[in-house]
C-alpha cells in the first residue's frame, strides 16, 4: 500500500524544529540517541558580507514505512501530523507530483 504514496516536502518554511524525528520516535519506541526514519538537517550558504541562508530539510532514511499501520487505520504518518510548520504533505505520488510544480523548494519522497 505505501508504495503508490510519498511525502511531499515543503522546505521553504521548514523551521528545523526536529519535530517530526521526535514523533517518529515516539511512534516506533525509538530511544533518544538513535537513528528513525526522518532526520532534520541544516545546511548553511554563506553569502558574501554578513548574510547567510540556514536551510532546514527533512531526510527521510531508510527506516522509513510511511507508518504504514497509522495509514491503514486512515491516519497521516506521525511526522506529518505532527510537523508545526506544515511543510509535510502525505498523499498519493500523483497528487503530489502535480504539487511539485507550484513552488521551487520542494521535494518529493517515496520511501
Amino acid at each position: 500500500m505505501t508504495d503508490e504514496y510519498g511525502i511531499l516536502i515543503d522546505y521553504e518554511f521548514c523551521t528545523g524544529c526536529h519535530t517530526c524525528e521526535v514523533a517518529c520516535k515516539q511512534e516506533h519506541n525509538i530511544p533518544a540517541g538513535k537513528n528513525c526514519g526522518v532526520q532534520v538537517l541544516e545546511i548553511v550558504h554563506e553569502f558574501t558580507g554578513d548574510k547567510m541562508d540556514i536551510v532546514n530539510f527533512p531526510v527521510f532514511t531508510k527506516k522509513c514505512v510511511l507508518c504504514a499501520p497509522r495509514v491503514k487505520k486512515g491516519l497521516e504518518p506521525a511526522c506529518v501530523a505532527h510537523c508545526m510548520a506544515g511543510c509535510l504533505e502525505f498523499g498519493s505520488l500523483d497528487k503530489l507530483c502535480k504539487k511539485m510544480n507550484k513552488k521551487r523548494r520542494m521535494a518529493l519522497v517515496r520511501p
